[in-house]
């Protein structure tokens, strides 16, 4: 086995019931070439809409192409310009799994082309003429088989490039039962999410453009929902053919997807969570939660890598010496102090001046002479999120 840093994901810890780099997106699609401007199988980077325009997909384009200038033009209505997309054509014949299938180029070449700094991964296919519902759900089949290769994808890309990313699915071809819908809380897709509900009434397929654009916009800790932020970059959204509001929402996010929902006097319409597809017990369960500890998970790897290879110094028992351990353990808590902690992107507690929100250890009882390992535990502390507020109100009455 080659000289390597292998970094584990703990799960169960929690006992949950500007344009940065963190917010680089890439849109894996259905698309058709333009002659002399855009070719299928070919990464294009974008950083704002003209540059799709200067592809030749247009505002009057239709079909497939029709659809990508959609998604692109709303992302950057959420957007700011110069945030950096990715963008790569396919054509239609290819399915939706087989876009996301880890053993296929497709993905794989656009996410190499930005040399693993896509962060949030759209994928979209063009609706098939006739839905399929076999599986008794509310979305197309093709949807449910695409979400577990995009995690199988992810996992992947994780493991062997140590570029994770959060996937976005589009909820296709929604029945308009949200009481058919398949819950997605006994799964285990933890770096997708999927989404229903769109800009058009009827549409078959999601508005995945505004939902990207959002997160792009906003730092890892920020949740999709905060209403603060203010509504959603549309004038109207609908769940299938009704407006989002009479589209039954509670139902949909109870079931483990994110859809457009309003609140009762603000005006415009906000995203109803930001779950991934699956258990609500698991610690990545939402974008959030994934965002940050996979931005941890960067830091700790290009900070990491660069030890691999150096002479450990050790006891008599062969462990690494105190000192030693002590130095690694400084030098990643500052690398994520410095790149997290200080821009507010962990839970830290603000009335501990000692609170940085980053513990790291070194095992310094395991035999590194013998075994050339070096063991570390690296835990950040995450945000709680209010998303339920419970008030008594009643009179003041002074007796």
């Amino acid at each position: 086995m080659l000289p390597r840093v292998k970094i584990d994901f703990q799960n169960g810890t929690l006992g949950s019931v500007s344009p940065s780099e963190d917010g680089v997106c890439g849109l894996l699609t259905h698309a058709a070439a333009v002659s002399g401007t855009f070719a299928l199988s070919t990464p294009y980077h974008l950083t704002c809409l003209a540059d799709l325009v200067s592809l030749g997909i247009t505002k009057s384009s239709t079909g497939a192409n029709g659809n990508v200038y959609k998604i692109v033009k709303e992302f950057y209505d959420e957007a700011p310009e110069g945030s950096k997309l990715w963008l790569m054509g396919v054509a239609a014949t290819v399915s939706y799994a087989n876009l996301c299938d880890k053993t296929n180029t497709y993905a794989a070449t656009l996410l190499d082309a930005a040399a693993g700094a896509i962060r949030i991964l759209m994928v979209h296919a063009g609706a098939p003429g006739t839905a399929s519902y076999t599986n008794g759900g509310a979305i197309d089949d093709t949807a449910f088989a695409a979400i577990a290769k995009l995690q199988q994808l992810a996992d992947d890309y994780t493991a062997t490039k140590y570029a994770p990313f959060v996937g976005l699915i589009e909820g296709l071809n929604y029945s308009g039962v949200p009481a058919n819908i398949t819950s997605l809380s006994a799964s285990a897709y933890n770096r997708v999410a999927v989404v229903i509900g769109d800009t058009a009434s009827g549409s078959d397929q999601a508005a995945i453009g505004l939902v990207a654009g959002r997160l792009a916009a906003k730092p890892v800790q920020r949740s999709l929902a905060r209403v603060k932020d203010g509504a959603i970059a549309a004038e109207t959204m609908y769940i299938g053919s009704l407006k989002a509001e009479l589209g039954n929402p509670e139902l949909l996010h109870d079931a483990g997807y994110i859809c457009p929902r309003t609140y009762v006097g603000k005006a415009g319409y906000y995203w109803s969570d930001d779950k991934l597809a699956t258990s609500p017990t698991d610690d990545y369960a939402l974008i959030p939660r994934r965002r940050t500890i996979d931005k941890a998970y960067r830091i700790a790897y290009r900070t990491l890598v660069e030890k691999l290879g150096d002479e450990i110094p050790v006891t008599d028992q062969g462990t690494i010496v105190a000192s030693v351990a002590k130095a690694w353990e400084t030098d990643i808590i500052a690398a994520i102090t410095n790149e997290m902690t200080a821009n507010g992107e962990l839970g830290n507690d603000p009335e501990s001046d000692s609170d940085r929100g980053v513990r790291c250890t070194v095992d310094t009882g395991s035999n590194i002479a013998a075994s050339s390992a070096v063991n570390l535990t690296l835990q950040v502390k995450p945000y709680g999120y209010a998303k339920y507020i419970n008030v008594e109100l009643g009179f003041l009455i002074d007796n």
